[in-house]
């Protein structure tokens, strides 16, 4: 985990991404999923880049499976994205930083 896309648990998801002001990238992962590993510089890279725009957050489903079950993770990468408290979008798999982008232009070039 690291500054910029922090971890975000049951305990603190409801204040950092439900009423958080902007939209938020949830990333639901697990230590042990290769492709979660992968797509992982992509969304440091998107939530450095823009900043302003967004915020990326990380949820370990294996640490937080009732955050998981909530939402409906049935695979990993997955990542939802909250506006207003509600799921606006869902991306599942990895994808290059370029198609992560393309698909969160709503957000970005907004």
């Amino acid at each position: 985990m690291s500054e910029i896309t922090p971890a975000v648990t049951e305990a603190t998801f409801e204040e950092k991404v439900l009423k958080s002001d902007k939209p938020v990238l949830v990333d639901f992962w697990a230590s042990w999923c290769g492709p979660c590993r992968q797509i992982a510089p992509s969304l440091e890279a998107i939530a450095t880049e823009y900043s302003e725009k967004i915020d990326i957050v990380k949820v370990n489903v294996d640490e937080n499976p009732g955050i998981a079950q909530q939402y409906g993770v049935m695979s990993i990468p997955m990542l939802n994205l909250y506006q207003g408290g509600e799921v606006v979008k869902t991306i599942v798999g990895a994808k290059p930083k370029s198609a992560l982008v393309r698909d969160l232009s709503d957000v970005l070039e907004a």
